[in-house]
């Protein structure tokens, strides 16, 4: 465990992450974000020097199928098994989410 790492750490991280941990948590917590936060100081040391840069985790050059235009799939089959779909307007009713 890291010398300069303590329950007041683990506060500090909880209080950006918006959560409330009692004592007995923080003290748990402390060792384990220690780990982690050791493992990501190890991980840094890594020489990636001779390593380019991507964009992709996959090394190939084309991993995707071409990007051409094709026919969309017709509304009707689209809203066919749409439950409460308002089929008139082209529309899908889905539930209320937000307030």
């Amino acid at each position: 465990m890291s010398a300069h790492f303590g329950p007041g750490d683990v506060a500090r991280v909880a209080a950006l992450a918006h959560l409330e941990l009692t004592p007995d948590e923080a003290a748990r917590f402390t060792p384990e974000l220690a780990e982690i936060l050791e493992y990501a100081t190890a991980i840094q040391r890594v020489d990636t020097s001779g390593v380019s840069p991507t964009a992709h985790a996959l090394a190939h050059d084309s991993v995707l199928r071409p990007d051409e235009p094709r026919g969309s799939l017709v509304r009707e089959a689209a809203l066919g098994n749409a439950p409460a779909a308002a089929r008139e307007a082209g529309l899908f009713r889905v539930p209320k989410v937000i307030g």
